[in-house]
């Protein structure tokens, strides 16, 4: 027993002598670790992308055309469209463009965007799909 515990403090003391004699390559060596070590585990935190998978559920209103549509007055009159905003919500609605929707009314392209936003901000949406699917909920658009 008493061999052993000479090993185990010559081996204790080798330890210490080679940590004494050697400190700055220990501390060098260590601080290279931890370094490592947070590199790697910042390449795997930004490499791990984050996606999330967001499912919306929307209602569609789908009506049969029955020939003419009328607009609900009623509709119109509490949104505040005036008939010309109306004229470029029908055009939005066809898919066409600003450009295309100033030449067909022939106005100016500014005059066209004034009216868009007039819309977006009667109807509360922020893009133009969002206007049209709005004005057919509301009973405005066919």
């Amino acid at each position: 027993m008493l061999l052993a515990a000479i090993l185990l403090l010559l081996k204790w003391l080798e330890f210490r002598f080679l940590i004494v004699n050697h400190a700055f390559e220990t501390y060098i060596g260590a601080i290279a670790l931890i370094f490592t070590s947070l590199g790697v585990w910042l390449a795997i935190k930004l490499a791990k992308p984050k996606t999330r998978t967001v499912v919306v559920e929307k209602e569609i209103y789908i009506t049969k055309p029955t020939g003419d549509f009328i607009p609900q007055e009623k509709a119109l009159s509490k949104t505040g469209i005036s008939k010309r905003e109306l004229e470029v919500l029908a055009l939005m609605s066809e898919g066409l463009s600003n450009q295309e929707i100033a030449g067909r009314l022939f106005v100016s392209l500014n005059t066209i965007k004034t009216h868009s936003s007039n819309l977006f901000e009667k109807l509360d949406v922020k893009r133009r799909t969002q206007a049209v699917e709005k004005g057919k909920r509301l009973g405005i658009l066919a």
